[in-house]
């Protein structure tokens, strides 16, 4: 009968990987899990999320969002998109989260008016309290650590990678949130930006809490927080919004 049995797919008498608890290539090390990939949005059809997202809009409703005091949120849903309604306040979403990749796509309106921070002005606040800034920043200049994709207040990005008002706009980005020790910041928060494919922000650190026309610190709060899109009373677009949890899952010891 011929042999059947499956090769081996690694070693059991490596030496131990440093920091680790696994050997050089463990044959009892976790398998990364598999996961379909998502397809790329173009401006003329939205892409599909990878098959472990977390869809937070998937162009229908408004169904995993709150408005103003938790109430429903009344923004413009049509065509897929979700649209800022000034006055009627920022939205959060229900779901909360720490460490995340998050995924979503803007566009400022097509006909221009204003100009610095009154053209296409909205955020993006991770945990409901860091914003990333959402401006029409196409042929429009305004203060550094307010142009598209900074750290509000903080950072402005490495470049200005706008694309015209009404094209649709893309942050993919890694957040890690700050860690706490009762009151005492242990480390703070981290962002990695890519705006339109561009980095804007390479792990850099974030200094506080987003605040205007000051310097910002720290203060304790949950390790989890909702995603918080600003009224800022432009009408701003968005669409296809959605996120992966970072989680390990290969640091149990071996048995």
């Amino acid at each position: 009968m011929a042999d059947t049995a499956k090769p081996a797919i690694g070693y059991d008498d490596t030496p131990i990987i440093p920091g680790s608890c696994w050997r050089v290539h463990d044959s009892k090390r976790p398998q990364p899990r598999v996961v379909v990939p998502g397809t790329f949005s173009t401006q003329e059809s939205i892409g599909v999320p990878p098959s472990d997202a977390i869809v937070l809009f998937d162009g229908r409703d408004l169904a995993n969002w709150v408005g103003k005091d938790g109430g429903a949120a009344e923004w413009k849903v049509e065509n897929g998109c979700m649209e800022v309604v000034p006055g009627k306040g920022d939205i959060r979403t229900k779901a909360e989260f720490g460490d995340c990749q998050l995924h979503l796509e803007w566009s400022a309106p097509t006909v221009v008016k204003g100009e610095s921070q009154g053209r296409g002005n909205s955020g993006v606040f991770m945990m409901g309290l860091y914003e990333i800034q959402v401006l029409d920043c196409y042929q429009n200049l305004t203060y550094a650590d307010g142009t598209t994709g900074a750290l509000y207040g903080q950072s402005p990005p490495l470049v200005n990678a706008c694309r015209a008002p009404g094209l649709w706009q893309t942050y993919d980005l890694i957040w890690i949130a700050p860690r706490f020790a009762g009151d005492r910041l242990l480390s703070p928060a981290y962002v990695t930006l890519f705006f339109n494919g561009v980095l804007l922000h390479l792990m850099k650190d974030v200094q506080g809490t987003t605040q205007h026309r000051k310097t910002t610190e720290y203060k304790a709060h949950a390790p989890v927080g909702p995603l918080k899109l600003q009224d800022h009373r432009d009408l701003v677009r968005f669409r296809n919004i959605w996120y992966r949890p970072l989680t390990a899952y290969d640091q149990t010891a071996p048995a």
